[in-house]
Formats: structure tokens, C-alpha cells, sequence
């Protein structure tokens, strides 16, 4: 049994509002089930979702803060005053400056840029950039991304006699600071009807305010800034990511072009969601490894070479920010095997490192909460100050924000959002940061939110998407944060070829088929899997749709994020070298998907034919065959524990007889996966199911070679002669002659018995033993893998 990575939730959708959909719109089915399960009630709510534009968007004069801010930027210009546009170091915030300056360029303006460094500064404004900035004769400063907790920044720089215009989109803290104007549409006074800009939209709303109607290619940079923030791509959001989406795919940006180019992009079929996964990831380097500079002006030059030379360096940042990541990922894994293993992990992760960079502090909780799913906060520390900067990622469900919040005392600085938020504080400080957030947990978090969901659009067969189909389906985007792109269960599909891919054999490739439909599918990432998704194979797959052009053919191919067998699995590793080592990686790459841990994990072997399995793998049950029990417990661990709860069984030697086979059978029937990593035997040593001719012809070979004493061994040696049965077959048939008094044994030699009572050969308890032992030897060694699984998942089947 495979089990699911994720509790899979499949949204209804009416079929009559479907059917009403797909009259009114002209859809395909299956494309008016996508739209109803999204919430999409009438023919007129789904031509605005599909065909909706700019009269969707608001006033930007709705926004406070607006009037008080457009006078004032308007005298600075008259004035000749000199402004700072201050931002972030994130993809947001670096989206958000570089839109500023395309605001500066247009308007005239003297301008000067500040962006702080991620791990030299920190998140914020900061008084000695104000400094420096009174030094260079800034009268006006304009956050973007930043500032609404900035009091006693704003403060300094008013003391400086400098004013200061935040746009911000960040939850406003309960004291606002006394800037000249706020802003920011989640200030609860704002009657901005939508509340989900990003920090570059906010700066969108305020150049529209400015100029009236900005120059459409403005949006490439408001799409950048909006899908790496992961702002919901629903109402305003949609309107102006779609927009710029279509405009970037004939952007005159070069910037733009070569980070497209440099990821791997065609420019004309860029989309929503390769801005989320290959330019935003780097443009987010240069803020985490360098500094957030080099991105803005990647987005802002002019100049072709430039632009190419900086997206290189982004490439390289990017690559170079992955292995730091994966680095400081494998040591936080390690802290958690050392604080929790064999605990209960606690329902919030802290993690601190010291010397780990601050800058990939997020993305390593991104994957420790992927990997153990409860909110994660994960920090670095400097080891000369022992402060510590670090970042929160969230499950539904649980507000991080309002977490730090009850922990505001143990810190110097923290901001975000419900789902993501920063911090710093002193690694004194860390043991109560810990425990207020405990505490905050045991009353805020349910069983039920630290179950992983994926939510699905619905249920499909292969024999219902196509290269058309999927081409409709692209209407519902641009695709990200609240409209996700469609993910659609596919179930008992068959694995007709199962392949690693990619360096070293980290991701997977299937070839998936259901009756007469095949497609390719990928998962990235869970290249692992493919040593227990064996060829034939029914397994239920939860994935999103894409097309795959390559050499002028397009394909549908199905990119896997989740996949489950409801059945118990036998998987066939006979002969295998090292098996030992080889369960240890299993266990350890496996456990998500075979929920595997030590305690759940049982080996069968026999005894002393694996002396070191005690030291190596003392954490699981350890269990031996026995001559009289059938099988024991051979560790505490083992006798304690229950068969019943047993999820993994590793067989490492067969039984040594159907006895054992049959005690084995009884305790592990209920096991879900069974890996059979025994030795293979030669075919010269085979056993072979009794036949009474065969024993009938053999008895007359014995009657034929002398009544005198002969040695075994040359008795054995004439036999095969005439025959075509193993050494060790007709051992098992002289032990069946001696039993029914057929022949005589003594000290090595063998005397026939010339007239023996006549007895049916089931007389003899040998006999029947060798016929069960041959039956399970030819199983078990000599049989191929779906012979050897329907074997195994029959006999557990018939016992209880």
C-alpha cells in the first residue's frame, strides 16, 4: 500500500450550474465543472472571470492616503526635490522599487533607490539609511513593500524634516506610524474595496493615481511582484496579472526577456506559472545571496548586454542559493532526528543554525513544513552577536502573525502575514520565543489542521483530456495563489513503464495508461519512488494537466503531485546486494509514503545469518524463524510491540519449512507492503512438487542397483544420472524411502528393502512436507514477480 502524501478533497460542483456553464459559455464539460467548482454561479460571473477587464479594477483614489499622497509627490516634481524610493529584498519589493523607478523615468523626477541588504540590515526601514539620505538632500521618501511598522523610523525621519509616504500591503501593526500618508488597503479605516495587492500593486495604484493611465507594460512588472508574493490571483489581481502576463509575452524589457530566456522560457508562451517557478526563484537570489540591487536593475536597463550579463548572474545566484538550501535543509532535518526522534514532534518547529544564511531562511521552512507539516520557523544565527534573524512559513488554518504577536516581547522586530512572517532576536531569547509559541499553539491548533490536504477540482478519465481540452483549460488563468491551476484526480491507472530521471536519478517519469489512453507523467522530486511502483501496477494519481511540445508533437502530460495504491504491494528485490543497507535507505526516503517508522517496521530472517542486523538496525522489530514457535520475536522491541500495527515487513531468508512459512504468514497477514529481499537459490539445488510417477520410477531405479549396502552420496549420483531432479530433491525422496521403510539408513550407506510393507506415499509426514516445501521454494525463489505477488497477497489474504 501506497499511501497519499495528502488527504485528497475533490470540490462538488452542481451539474446544473456545470451544464448551464458549458450551454451559455460554449464549454467543454469538463472546463464549466472547473469554473463551478471555483465558485462560478452564472454565464455572467464566468464572462468577467474569463473575459474581464480593466473596468474590474477600482479608483485608486478609494485608497486612503492617496489624496494626501499625489499633491505631495507633485510639488516634490514642481520643486525639484530630491526623493528616496525606498524598498524590499524580496521579489515583491524589488518588483515594487523597479516600477518606481519606471515611474521616476516618466514623471522627470530626481531620484535616488535604497534597498536595505537582507542579511547585513534586515527587513525594514532603517535610521542610518535616513542618514544617509539627509546627507544626499532627500526631502520625500516613498516605501514600497515596507513601512507600516516603521513608528520610530518615521519618526527619526520626520525629526530630520524629511517627509515619508508609505505604500505598503503588510498587516498594519495596532500603532501606525505618523508618516505624511499611509498607503496600504488592509489599514481597517481604508475603504479600498480589495484587500489582496501586493506591495507592487499598491505602487501600481499610486502611479495610476499619478499619470492617470500607465503605460501597459508597467503590468509585466506588477505580475512579477504579485505571483512571487503569492497574492491571490482573484478579482483586481487577476485582472492586472492577466493583462500583464499577455503583454510580457511581446515584452520590449530586456531584462525581462533575458531572465526568460536564461530559465528556460519561449517569451511568446510565457505564463502565470513560469513567472512562479523559474524568474521569481531568481530574482529572489539576488536579495538572498547578494544583494537585491542587481535584480532592479536587471528589470530597469536598457541595454541588451546588461541585461544579459545579470540574468547569467541571477541564473548562477539562484543555483548557487539551491545548494545552500538543501545544506542548511539537511541539518535541520538532523535537529529534529536529535530533539524528537521517536517523540511527538511539537506542534510548531523552531530551528536555529549557526552561520545559516538568512536569506534562504524562509525556503528551508517552505520544505520543513512540506516535509513534517506544522508551522515551521527557522532562524540563523550570528555567532559573534548571537542575534538571530529567521523567518515563519504556516499551515491553513494557523496564523503565524498572530502567533508572534502573543511573543512580541522575546523579539527586536517581526512582521508578515497568516501564512509567512519574519523576526529577529537574541539567542537568549530563544527557549521562551519557543514556548510562547507552544503555548499559543495548544489553544490555536486542532487535530484536524495538521492533517495535509490537497484540494482537487474533480475527478477525470484519461479518455476526457486532450491537447484541445487543455488549450480551453488555459482561459481559466493566469493560474497562482486562490486559482490554482486545476489538479484532477485520476484513478486505476496502470504503470506500463516507471523510470529516474534527471542527475542523479532524482525525479520520476511514469507511463500511465487507463483501458486504451496512455500518458507520460512527472514528479519532481520523487524519483525515490520509483523502487516501489513496479511495472503493472493500479495506482490513483492527483496532478495537474500541461502540454509537452518537443520535435513539433504536443502532448498532454500530467505533472504528479500526489499518488496512492489502496492495496497491499509486494515488492520484489530477491538477491538484492547489501539488503541491510538498502532497508535503512528505504526507511529513510520511504516513510511518507509507506509511513514506515522503526517502531511500524518488522525484519524476518533466520537466525545468525545476519550477525550485524542487531547493531545496524536495533530500532525496529527484529523477528526469526523458529523450529518449533514457526517464528519469535528476536528484540524487545518486537515481543512488545503488535503484528497488527506493523506497516512495512522486510523478508531477508525464506522459511526453512511450511510450518514457518505458515506461523510467518499468520503474524504479518495484514501487513501492507512486504519486501522480499531473500536470497535467490541455483535452479541445481531446486525442489520440485512430488509426482507419484516420478517417486514410482525412482523406487525401481533403487530396486535395480543392488540389495547390498551402497554410500549415499553414490547412490545420489546414479539417481541424477537417470534423472533430471536436484542432489538435494533426492535427498528429500530418500528421506521419504527411509520414513515408509522402503530403504535402510546407516552410517552414510544405503541398503534397499527388498519386499517392504506396502504404505501410500501421503503416508509419509517427509512427503508432505516436501510437496508444501516445494510449492513455497517455487514461489518464493523461482517464480517470477507477478507470480511471486499473487502468491504472497493470496496467502496473506487466507489467514486472520
Amino acid at each position: 500500500m501506497l499511501y497519499s502524501k495528502y488527504e485528497w478533497r475533490i470540490r462538488e460542483a452542481a451539474p446544473t450550474i456545470t451544464e448551464r456553464l458549458a450551454h451559455d459559455l460554449s464549454l467543454p464539460p469538463i472546463v464549466a465543472s472547473l469554473m463551478a467548482s471555483r465558485g462560478i454561479q452564472s454565464a455572467e460571473d464566468g464572462r468577467k472571470f474569463l473575459y474581464g477587464t480593466f473596468e474590474l479594477t477600482h479608483d485608486p483614489y478609494l485608497m486612503q492616503g492617496m489624496r494626501e499622497a499625489v499633491p505631495r509627490i507633485r510639488k516634490a516634481l514642481e520643486d525639484r526635490e530630491h526623493v528616496l524610493i525606498y524598498g524590499d529584498y524580496d521579489a515583491d519589493g524589488v518588483s515594487s522599487t523597479s516600477l518606481m523607478i519606471h515611474l521616476m523615468r516618466y514623471l522627470g523626477a530626481s531620484y535616488d533607490i535604497y534597498i536595505p541588504h537582507r542579511s547585513n540590515e534586515g527587513y525594514g526601514l532603517h535610521n542610518h539609511a535616513l542618514d544617509w539620505a539627509h546627507q544626499q538632500g532627500v526631502s520625500l521618501v516613498i516605501t514600497v513593500d515596507t513601512g507600516i511598522s516603521a513608528v520610530e523610523q518615521i519618526a527619526y525621519a520626520n525629526s530630520l524634516g524629511i517627509d515619508v509616504i508609505v505604500t505598503d500591503h503588510h498587516e498594519p501593526p495596532e500603532v501606525l506610524p505618523e508618516a505624511y500618508a499611509l498607503i496600504n488597503p488592509k489599514i481597517p479605516t481604508c475603504p479600498y474595496p480589495f484587500k489582496g495587492l501586493a506591495g507592487v500593486g499598491v505602487a501600481y495604484k499610486l502611479a495610476q493615481a499619478l499619470v492617470g493611465d500607465p503605460p501597459e507594460e508597467w503590468l509585466q512588472i506588477v505580475s512579477i511582484g504579485t505571483i512571487a508574493d503569492l497574492m491571490p490571483l482573484t478579482g483586481e489581481n487577476r485582472v492586472l496579472v492577466k493583462h500583464g502576463i499577455e503583454s510580457m509575452r511581446k515584452t520590449r524589457y530586456e531584462g525581462i526577456r533575458c531572465l526568460l530566456e536564461v530559465s528556460g522560457i519561449h517569451v511568446e508562451q510565457v505564463t502565470a506559472v513560469n513567472v512562479a517557478f523559474s524568474m521569481a526563484p531568481r530574482i529572489n537570489a539576488s536579495g538572498r545571496l547578494d544583494h537585491a540591487g542587481r535584480a532592479v536593475t536587471l528589470l530597469t536597463t536598457e541595454h541588451r548586454e546588461e541585461a544579459e550579463r545579470l540574468a547569467w548572474e541571477l541564473d548562477g545566484l539562484n543555483k548557487d542559493r539551491q545548494q545552500v538550501v538543501e545544506n542548511i535543509v539537511q541539518e535541520a532535518l538532523g535537529m529534529v532526528q536529535n530533539r524528537w526522534g521517536g517523540q511527538e514532534i511539537p506542534p510548531v518547529i523552531v530551528l536555529a543554525g549557526e552561520g545559516w544564511n538568512v536569506g534562504v531562511v524562509g525556503i528551508v521552512a517552505s520544505k520543513i513544513l512540506e516535509r513534517f507539516y506544522r508551522p515551521v520557523v527557522i532562524l540563523g544565527i550570528d555567532p559573534e552577536t548571537g542575534n538571530c534573524k529567521g523567518s515563519a512559513r504556516s499551515i491553513p488554518g494557523f496564523d503565524i502573525y498572530a502567533a508572534l504577536l502573543t511573543c512580541k516581547d522575546v523579539m527586536d522586530h517581526f512582521g508578515g502575514h497568516p501564512s509567512a512572517a519574519g523576526m529577529s532576536l537574541h539567542r537568549d531569547r530563544l527557549e521562551a520565543f519557543e514556548q510562547g509559541l507552544h503555548r499559543y499553539a495548544e489553544d490555536a491548533l486542532e487535530a484536524e489542521h495538521l492533517i495535509a490536504v490537497c484540494e482537487a477540482d474533480l475527478e477525470a478519465s484519461l479518455s476526457e483530456v486532450s491537447v484541445p481540452i487543455l488549450e480551453q483549460m488555459e482561459q481559466l488563468g493566469p493560474f497562482g495563489m486562490a486559482n490554482a491551476v486545476p489538479k484532477i484526480v485520476f484513478r486505476d491507472v496502470v504503470i506500463k513503464d516507471v523510470r529516474k530521471i534527471g542527475k542523479e536519478g532524482k525525479h520520476l517519469k511514469l507511463r500511465l495508461q487507463q483501458k486504451r489512453e496512455v500518458i507520460d507523467a512527472i514528479s519532481f522530486g520523487w524519483g525515490h519512488l520509483a523502487d516501489i511502483l513496479p511495472v503493472g501496477s493500479a495506482v490513483d494519481v492527483l496532478g495537474e494537466l500541461s502540454v509537452n511540445e518537443w520535435n513539433g508533437s504536443r502532448k498532454v502530460q500530467l505533472m504528479i503531485q500526489d499518488i496512492c495504491a489502496n492495496y497491499q504491494q509486494v515488492f520484489d528485490y530477491r538477491g538484492i546486494k547489501e539488503p541491510i543497507r538498502e532497508i535503512q535507505r528505504w526507511r529513510a526516503e520511504l516513510e511518507p509514503h509507506l509511513r514506515c517508522p522503526a517502531v511500524r517496521s518488522a525484519v524476518v530472517y533466520a537466525k545468525d545469518s545476519h550477525p550485524e542486523i542487531k547493531s545496524q538496525l536495533y530500532d525496529m522489530c527484529l523477528w526469526v524463524y523458529d523450529r518449533n514457535a514457526g517464528i519469535v520475536p528476536d528484540n524487545e522491541i518486537a515481543a512488545s510491540g503488535s503484528q497488527e500495527e506493523i506497516s512495512v515487513l522486510f523478508v531477508l531468508d525464506v522459511p526453512e519449512t511450511a510450518e514457518q512459512l505458515a506461523a510467518f504468514m499468520s503474524a504479518f497477514h495484514s501487513v501492507p507492503n512486504i519486501f522480499m529481499l531473500h536470497p535467490t537459490r541455483n535452479l541445481r539445488e531446486r525442489l520440485q512438487i512430488p509426482d507419484r510417477e516420478q517417486f514410482k520410477k525412482l523406487y525401481v531405479s533403487l530396486a535395480g542397483m543392488t540389495s547390498a549396502p551402497m554410500p549415499e552420496i553414490e547412490v545420489v549420483t546414479r539417481l541424477q544420472k537417470q534423472t533430471s531432479l536436484s542432489s538435494r530433491m533426492l535427498v528429500k525422496v530418500l528421506d521419504v524411502f527411509e520414513e515408509l521403510a522402503f530403504i535402510q539408513r546407516d552410517q552414510g550407506q544405503i541398503t534397499f528393502v527388498p519386499k517392504p510393507e506396502k504404505k501410500p506415499l501421503d503416508a509419509s509426514r517427509h512427503f508432505r512436507e516436501l510437496s508444501d516445501l516445494a510449492d513455497m521454494e517455487q514461489h518464493l525463489l523461482h517464480a517470477d514477480t507477478e507470480q511471486l505477488t499473487q502468491w504472497m497477497t493470496s496467502r496473506t489474504k487466507g489467514v486472520s
